[in-house]
């Protein structure tokens, strides 16, 4: 099993800056990729961003230049830097991960974290 524990939500002014962080433990070998999704009310879950091991990244239009995800191998940890923030971004951000375990190849989800993004 691999849990995943998400941190970083709360609720900004527009124009603001919010950090989230997703931290992977368990029965981890190694991490494929990790990602970021969020889900608005009413509307489907869509991938924010993602990154693989390597460090290649990949960004949802809405978010470009505005939003950097990073992954600390070493401690299996995910960031996305959240910068000019919008009232469209306002959702739960779900962290996701694609990894190796001792039992197989996994894909998790976390419990999600709220962002709300108002004045």
């Amino acid at each position: 099993q691999v849990q995943l524990v998400e941190s970083g939500g709360d609720l900004v002014q527009p124009g603001g800056s919010l950090r989230l962080s997703c931290a992977a433990s368990g029965s981890i070998v190694r991490i494929n990729s990790m990602g970021w999704y969020r889900q608005a009310p009413g509307k489907q879950r869509e991938l924010v961003a993602a990154i693989t091991s390597g460090g290649s990244t990949n960004y949802a239009d809405s978010v470009k230049g505005r939003f950097t995800i990073s992954l600390e191998n070493g401690k299996n940890t995910m960031y996305l830097q959240m910068n000019s923030l919008k009232p469209e971004d306002t959702a739960i951000y779900y962290c996701n991960v694609d990894v190796n375990t001792f039992y197989g190849r996994r894909n998790y989800w976390g419990q999600g974290t709220q962002v709300t993004v108002s004045s």
